[in-house]
């Protein structure tokens, strides 16, 4: 999967509250942009591709009640579908790279906590869900994981591949770290997971931490780019990190779409005019 096109400017944007650097609440934008891809399923018009959701935001569907950010956006964006104004929710697929929590005021930055209601938002109105864990992400004790896993339309991965409508999927979540913090693998465990799932030759690979690109200031992992850069025709989306630029393509033709804090709405392609004769 290879994306054609990417706007620079949101189509959307909602306000929310944040975490301040320095302590307290700060009111942030959360980006829709919209880009256009070579190929989906032909019965997905979409992906919505998002990551880093720490916030909360009022939710008119609870009469302006503070939710996470994530259960918000979930439902202004099927209503902007169902509106016409964005494809229909039901033909989209939601790709979640991680961190959807935020303390109940905003007001902790790094806040770790339960995030099924994001998942179960987004797979209530749109075609399915798939992703992994951020760092800050937990989705209950071991069985309700297990059972949170086994939900129609859930996708949590983290060195799986699945396959949805003929489109490949693999995940790897957490970060590199020391493992006895939560949210994190140490180095050698998670770069061998990650080498695994990419010998299943997935089209479309979603980490919470990404790969750094070469000789820029777009952060990330310089073991995971020469672990990612080896896979010709990959798409990696990631977050954990914030990048100016969304998109960036590596040295060897990989794409990585970084969407910490915003959200890319990837519909297909319009089909090309042949040349006349």
């Amino acid at each position: 999967m290879r994306i054609l096109t990417l706007d620079d400017s949101p189509s959307q944007r909602w306000p929310y509250l944040e975490a301040a650097p320095r302590g307290g609440t700060r009111t942030a934008w959360f980006p829709l942009l919209r880009g256009t891809v070579d190929v989906l399923p032909d019965d997905v018009s979409a992906l919505l591709v998002l990551s880093d959701l720490q916030g909360v935001a009022p939710h008119r569907v609870f009469d302006g009640e503070m939710t996470l950010l994530g259960e918000m956006l979930a439902d202004e964006v099927a209503l902007l579908g169902e509106l016409g104004e964005l494809p229909p929710p039901g033909s989209v697929g939601v790709v979640l790279a991680g961190d959807l929590y935020s303390a109940p005021g905003a007001n902790v930055r790094g806040a770790s906590g339960d995030v099924r209601s994001v998942w179960q938002a987004f797979a209530r109105y749109f075609r399915w869900v798939v992703g992994v864990a951020g760092n800050h992400d937990s989705f209950g004790g071991p069985r309700e994981q297990t059972r949170f896993q086994q939900r129609p339309g859930i996708h949590l991965l983290d060195g799986e591949v699945v396959e949805l409508e003929g489109l490949r999927f693999a995940g790897v979540g957490s970060i590199i770290g020391n493992s006895d913090k939560p949210g994190r693998r140490e180095e050698a465990t998670h770069l061998r997971l990650l080498r695994d799932t990419l010998r299943e030759r997935p089209e479309l690979l979603v980490l919470h931490q990404g790969p750094n690109v070469e000789g820029t200031d777009l952060r990330g992992s310089p073991l995971i780019r020469e672990c990612v850069q080896k896979c010709t025709g990959l798409l990696v989306v990631c977050g954990h990190a914030h990048w100016d630029s969304p998109l960036a393509t590596l040295a060897s033709g990989v794409q990585v779409l970084n969407v910490d804090s915003r959200a890319v709405l990837l519909e297909r392609a319009a089909p090309q005019p042949k040349a006349s004769a």
